[in-house]
């Protein structure tokens, strides 16, 4: 990817496949829901929020809700919901917007507006490169799906002109390393950009509050099992080709000859980024 991090990205066949692993994602993506738990925790830890959250259940200081740093929320790539649930149990926001690429994860939320009782929480489904979201947004964030994005530079810019001031942008994402077992074999992949880059992309418009990442190995029995965890999860978006019988038994040999264990079980290689940046003032 350039510096300017653009990638040509297929958001239709990306709707599609997600919209067709809905059903799975939630069981299969374990790596996604550990990520998006502790993106929380980090998002807790880096911008006080930790504080105003135990303060504002108190009802004796039930003002202090008033300087809750998350009042309005909005998330984009929701997706099946695993990180908007967080978000919403724990920062009780008074808005929060839910953003999706796929209309058809408005179904996998129903409980999040059926618990809802306050009617605060809302869907917009569209590609969210393109959302206006709600001017004095206070907090701008997402699990796993800013890999996705044509142009991050553009959009940080973007998230800039919506947040309020002092506003904060929380993202995890993933790494070059990310799958790197599938972009050896099959030659497909995304174009994931390196902290530091992100890092410098964000550098015009905001103030770095937390940026870090990690390696974690997902074990499975066989290539087969990681194919299928890959369909489940709906994150082979960037795959055309046709898996012929040939081309099936050869990936399998060549996953196994190339990082097979004795037993001829494989791993598969998550590479999370956690960013939370402050909005700069003008």
């Amino acid at each position: 990817m350039t510096d300017n991090a653009i990638q040509s990205v297929d958001k239709a066949l990306v709707a599609k496949r997600f919209a067709h692993a809905r059903n799975t994602y939630s069981r299969e993506a374990r790596v996604q829901q550990q990520v998006a738990e502790k993106m929380l925790r980090l998002l807790m830890e880096h911008t006080g929020a930790a504080t105003a959250v135990h303060n504002s259940t108190d009802p004796a200081q039930s003002r202090l809700r008033n300087i809750h740093p998350f009042r309005h929320i909005a998330e984009f790539g929701c997706g099946t919901g695993c990180y908007s649930r967080l978000l919403l149990h724990t920062l009780q926001p008074e808005t929060l917007l839910l953003n999706d690429l796929c209309p058809e994860m408005e179904e996998c939320i129903k409980d999040i507006f059926n618990q809802n009782s306050k009617g605060c929480v809302s869907f917009l489904p569209c590609d969210a490169e393109v959302l206006d979201f709600p001017q004095g947004t206070d907090l701008i964030t997402s699990c796993s799906t800013l890999q996705w994005f044509a142009d991050t530079k553009r959009f940080f810019a973007r998230c800039h002109r919506f947040l309020s001031d002092d506003g904060i942008l929380a993202f995890s994402t993933f790494g070059k390393k990310n799958m790197q077992e599938i972009h050896t074999l099959t030659g497909h992949g995304l174009e994931y950009l390196p902290l530091e880059n992100l890092q410098a992309l964000l550098s015009p418009h905001f103030e770095i509050l937390y940026a870090g990442e990690e390696i974690v190995s997902l074990p499975f029995d066989t290539p087969l099992e990681v194919l299928q965890h890959l369909k489940q999860t709906g994150v082979t978006g960037t795959e055309k080709r046709i898996w012929t019988r040939g081309r099936l038994q050869n990936f399998c040999n060549e996953y196994i000859r190339m990082c097979g264990n004795a037993d001829h079980s494989v791993s598969l290689t998550y590479h999370p980024i956690y960013v939370i940046a402050k909005k700069k003032k003008n």
